[in-house]
């Protein structure tokens, strides 16, 4: 049986290897236009996605994508603008602003290649008219504390915007609009991905407004106004500018679980695949996890050790407390808790980017003694978690994951290692 955590680590990277862009990009790539090509894109991958369409096409590129501070990787063509995530600044909102200028008076001839991962809601910070880059950080910040979940999240931004919920794509018209897509969200919606920028979107603006409602976000009175006025609404399906963009979608969470799956078994541990979907208030998914391996332990059921759990999808924190950390260290840290120390499970929870929330590590890792070294070191662990303070835990243990920038992003990676 191998080392637990150094397996559990190369399941990880396994998850994350397959998601690269510079091993998937290239076998989606249009045909060459008769005009101009022009480059656009925002993400976590957006300056890896550029470098990889750099390496593979033939012809000429124009154009500028967006990525997160820390994120940029070396381009030729292609100009790559760093900026801030998860709350929106002054160079996502520039950034945005020149997009949408490259893109109008294009010609039938031209193509908009439109390279989207997660991560670009926040990047593409174009206020729609009327509204101000703090109206939407006011707005962001509160949604990311709220717990709502990703599609509400990206349902009020899209209306926000003068940029998102297809409204990219709609610009572009008539040129071609070929957008390569990498997803990190449950169900890999292309209209949630980054807000989908050149995607139709099916939500509406009374939408927005009743998940303002649900979550008890008071937002300044133009955004209600705003958002009450039918100038707000986003292009639906059915729009004919929508005739000449094709979205593709060429990396997705299953795909990296099928991969850390297959590093499993050439371990001899049977993998299982919980699902690349799962969602809700990570404390309580942990104390679900826990409960699935302790029935592996101590029935068979639904897999008989030595086994590894798989999951993906993205859960979310209610923020009440002043701690530091994301919800893949929460998850981890509530599912340590509920497991109480058992014997022989192991578990490693990290974002495929990197960065867990707004911290410097991807994830953390459990053991059977995590609880009890925390004691050791003088950390309540239970009352750290009511603090959503689980980064401070793992960091006194040395068992944050620490990736750095990954330049992929499908989401959240959990592995439950039962032996």
């Amino acid at each position: 049986m191998p080392d637990p955590r150094a397996f559990l680590t190369a399941l990880f990277d396994a998850a994350i290897d397959a998601a690269r862009p510079e091993k998937l990009l290239a076998r989606f790539l249009p045909e060459r236009p008769r005009g101009r090509t022009i480059v656009v894109g925002a993400g976590k991958a957006a300056a890896a996605m550029a470098a990889a369409l750099e390496a593979a096409w033939d012809g000429p590129l124009e154009g500028l994508v967006v990525t997160r501070y820390g994120h940029a990787t070396p381009t030729r063509s292609v100009e790559v603008v760093e900026a801030a995530h998860p709350v929106p600044d002054a160079a996502g909102e520039t950034a945005a602003a020149r997009m949408l200028a490259s893109v109008r008076g294009l010609s039938a001839d031209d193509l908009v290649l439109c390279l989207i991962s997660g991560g670009g809601s926040a990047l593409l910070a174009a206020p729609a008219p009327g509204l101000t880059l703090d109206d939407k950080r006011a707005i962001n910040k509160a949604l990311l504390a709220s717990g709502a979940d990703i599609g509400e999240m990206n349902c009020v931004r899209k209306h926000l915007s003068a940029i998102k919920g297809g409204r990219l794509a709609t610009a572009a018209a008539p040129a071609r609009v070929v957008s390569l897509i990498i997803s990190d969200v449950p169900g890999d919606d292309l209209s949630v991905i980054a807000s989908g920028p050149t995607v139709p979107d099916p939500t509406t603006s009374a939408d927005a407004l009743a998940i303002l409602t649900r979550y008890a976000i008071e937002a300044p009175p133009r955004v209600l106004a705003h958002l009450r006025d039918p100038a707000s609404e986003t292009p639906k399906p059915g729009d004919p500018r929508f005739a000449r963009v094709e979205n593709r979608l060429i990396a997705a969470p299953m795909l990296s679980l099928r991969a850390a799956a297959a590093a499993a078994r050439g371990e001899g541990v049977t993998p299982l695949i919980l699902g690349d979907a799962i969602e809700g208030e990570a404390r309580e998914v942990g104390k679900v996890f826990a409960g699935l391996a302790l029935s592996c332990r101590r029935h068979g059921e639904p897999a008989r050790p030595p086994c590894v759990l798989l999951s993906g999808g993205e859960t979310t924190v209610t923020v009440r407390g002043k701690g530091r950390g994301g919800r893949n260290a929460e998850f981890a840290l509530a599912l340590a808790l509920a497991l109480d120390g058992a014997a022989g499970v192991h578990a490693l929870a990290g974002d495929t980017d990197g960065v867990d929330g707004s911290e410097d590590n991807a994830g953390a890792y459990v053991s059977p003694d995590t609880l009890a070294r925390a004691r050791a070191v003088g950390r309540n662990a239970r009352e750290r978690l009511t603090d959503n303070d689980a980064y401070s835990v793992f960091e006194s243990l040395g068992d944050l994951i620490v990736t750095g920038p990954t330049l992929t992003n499908v989401n959240d990676f959990r592995a439950l290692l039962i032996v």
